[in-house]
């Protein structure tokens, strides 16, 4: 199986399915990340010490390759959604996908809302793609901050077991600490290693395992196969 999480800025993959690619890779499985903007340009210009603690995050992950795509920090709302569906789809084609994992729409976040939109776009259930599934994810400090009203609020309907592979993700965390403005908070922000070891306790509690993280199905495609006696999933 090859699997693309895409993400809008560095961190955000390891966030929100940093214990999964871990458990796939783990098990064979080929990885990517795609990284659509820089992650730091409205802040500050360090972008290479960014991009160097995301191929360590991804390193401790087990992801095979890491693309970045260089569009500007806190800017995918200004640009024509087109600029941003195409390096998505270079992506898709090169790795032929079976499993993307992205954004979920409704993040406070608006580089997050934008590449969920992109992605779907890019991933579309065309005739020949790749693609058999996509999923939300969870990224601490955007998808809890969605405001509370019906249809923004993230309502996860699959749960990956990642109690073996938690203190892995942390692990790939502790490598944005090495960021020029350091991606981990102290507790109790949601981006600190206790509320982000919390975050994966209580959906673990909700799915009867040790750890977990949450997804929302976006799409699944069943593929058929001709057998003898008809057809069967």
């Amino acid at each position: 199986m090859r699997v693309l999480t895409i993400a809008a800025h560095p961190d955000d993959e390891t966030l929100g399915s940093g214990g999964t690619m871990a458990r796939l890779a783990a098990q064979g499985h080929e990885v990517w990340v795609c990284i659509l903007t820089d992650g730091v340009t409205a802040r500050h210009q360090h972008i290479d010490l960014q991009q160097e603690c995301a191929i360590k995050a991804g390193d401790v992950l087990g992801v095979a390759n890491v693309v970045f795509c260089g569009l500007p920090d806190q800017r995918l709302d200004g640009m024509p959604l087109l600029e941003v569906i195409t390096p998505i789809e270079k992506c898709v084609a090169e790795l032929q996908p079976n499993v993307v994992f992205t954004h979920f729409n409704q993040d406070a976040n608006q580089d997050h809302r934008v590449t969920f939109q992109a992605t779907l776009v890019a991933t579309r259930p065309v005739e020949g793609t790749s693609v058999e599934e996509v999923l939300c994810y969870e990224t601490a400090s955007s998808t809890e901050w969605a405001p509370p009203f019906s249809g923004t609020v993230f309502a996860p309907n699959v749960f990956v077991d990642i109690t073996e592979t938690l203190p892995t993700k942390l692990e790939a965390m502790r490598q944005y600490e090495g960021t020029f403005a350091g991606e981990i908070r102290p507790y109790p922000h949601p981006r600190s290693y206790q509320a982000l070891e919390a975050c994966a306790r209580r959906h673990g509690a909700a799915a009867g395992v040790g750890a977990a993280e949450p997804f929302m199905l976006v799409r699944q495609l069943v593929r058929s196969k001709r057998n003898g006696d008809g057809w069967h999933w």
